[in-house]
């Protein structure tokens, strides 16, 4: 995974503001796409792990993950974050009536 989040200390945690969690996310059917600016390499969160790492309730707005991520190809921490809704259809094969 090209993307490393730092650790999140519990202090830190108490702490959160207002705003998406990991959960949250993920019962959102979002996605998060973490872009570095200096190599220019794309990688896909995957929000399970990091929800498993770092627990259901660690917040997960740009401005919390952003300066805890780094490139793991070329060691950039110039970061930016896409978060993208699930636009798959739904219920492509049920029958209408």
């Amino acid at each position: 995974m090209p993307f490393l989040v730092a650790s999140i200390d519990a202090a830190y945690m108490a702490g959160m503001s207002d705003g998406w969690t990991l959960q949250a996310l993920i019962d959102a059917g979002m996605s998060v796409t973490g872009g570095c600016l200096d190599c220019h390499r794309h990688q896909k969160l995957d929000l399970p792990a990091l929800r498993d790492r770092f627990g259901p309730d660690a917040p997960a707005m740009e401005w919390d993950l952003r300066p805890r991520m780094k490139c793991a190809v070329c060691g950039g921490r110039r970061i930016t974050l896409t978060y993208s809704p699930d636009t798959s259809p739904k219920d492509l094969h049920r029958k209408r009536t």
